[in-house]
């Protein structure tokens, strides 16, 4: 598995290195009169997938934080339902001390 793993991570990197070698033409962005940059075209890619990236973590630990809520929510219902269980169900009466029971009523 460990093989598989850097195997795949050298392909990526492989990837990322001939992808920017091959787009290397300088891009503009204008927007109105606040943003004027001009920066490679693979730069801005690679930016735009690591907003992504950024955002998607982001939304995955918001994501993490609301199931660890719910979870204890249950967790919490769970016990609570379990000791009205235990407080209201009969004794336990085995089968010896009633026998004793009746015998020492007789």
């Amino acid at each position: 598995m460990k093989i598989l793993y850097t195997i795949i991570i050298v392909l990526l990197i492989l990837f990322v290195i001939t992808f920017s070698l091959q787009n290397t033409l300088p891009v503009r962005l204008v927007y109105y009169d606040a943003l004027d940059i001009t920066m490679p075209a693979y730069m801005l890619i690679f930016f735009a997938f690591l907003v992504g990236v950024i955002f998607t973590g982001f939304m995955g630990i918001i994501e993490r934080y609301r199931l660890n809520r719910t979870i204890n929510r249950l967790n919490r219902m769970i016990r609570d339902l379990k000791r009205d269980v235990r407080e209201n169900e009969p004794p336990v009466v085995r089968e010896e001390t009633a026998k004793t029971e009746q015998v020492q009523q007789v």
